[in-house]
């Protein structure tokens, strides 16, 4: 029955970020939960984030309590910090690898993976899950320019969900005030966060 599909979420937390403020809207994750969970039974939520560790507040960091303590598996690892070629102080935190090891180990439990990214590297990864049987949709988009979800991934896809058809559905009410999570301060709303993060 396609209600009782297993079906488990992989976000990457940057894409999806810059992903839905290029299409100009915040994510409500509370609802995002909701909305997959409707469409089949909902084995995990996987977040997927890089945290810079010695800055004494992180704007993600409420954030990720939040999907913490309301459904999500959260991953994170901390920022690496390097110097371009110019001098210039970069800081680079890339998941694809922790992504890609999940996604695989868990492939046998589920009937569908849902990818938040448009990161083309993940092309090869849903080849490999496709060929245990397991049907992956692509959220992003191409409605940007340039589009933000690469062609060859959302051409690997089974389906591809443009973000933009799901803003009713999980996007955050900007005329209604964020409820006060569970168990967390009302500042570990579901919304935005800035990122400076280099992901390739």
């Amino acid at each position: 029955m396609a209600d009782q599909e297993r079906i488990a979420l992989f976000i990457d937390g940057a894409n999806l970020y810059a992903t839905a403020k290029s299409l100009g809207f915040d994510i409500d994750y509370k609802r995002l939960l909701k909305e997959f969970q409707s469409r089949g039974k909902l084995i995990r939520a996987f977040y997927y984030t890089a945290l810079v560790e010695d800055q004494e507040y992180s704007s993600i960091r409420p954030l990720i309590d939040w999907l913490d303590y309301n459904g999500y598996s959260v991953v994170t690892k901390p920022t690496k910090e390097f110097v371009d070629s110019l001098g210039r102080r970069k800081v680079k935190g890339n998941m694809d690898i922790e992504l890609a090891v999940d996604a695989m180990e868990m492939a046998e439990h589920l009937d569908h993976i849902v990818l938040f990214s448009g990161d083309g590297d993940f092309r090869s990864l849903v080849e490999a899950v496709q060929r245990k049987g397991v049907r992956v949709s692509v959220v992003s988009t191409n409605t940007t320019q340039p589009a933000m979800v690469a062609d060859e991934l959302r051409r690997q896809a089974d389906e591809f969900i443009d973000l933009i058809h799901l803003i009713n559905k999980i996007g955050r009410d900007p005329d209604r005030p964020q409820r006060a999570p569970d168990r967390k301060p009302a500042t570990a709303g579901s919304g935005g966060y800035d990122h400076d993060l280099i992901d390739d």
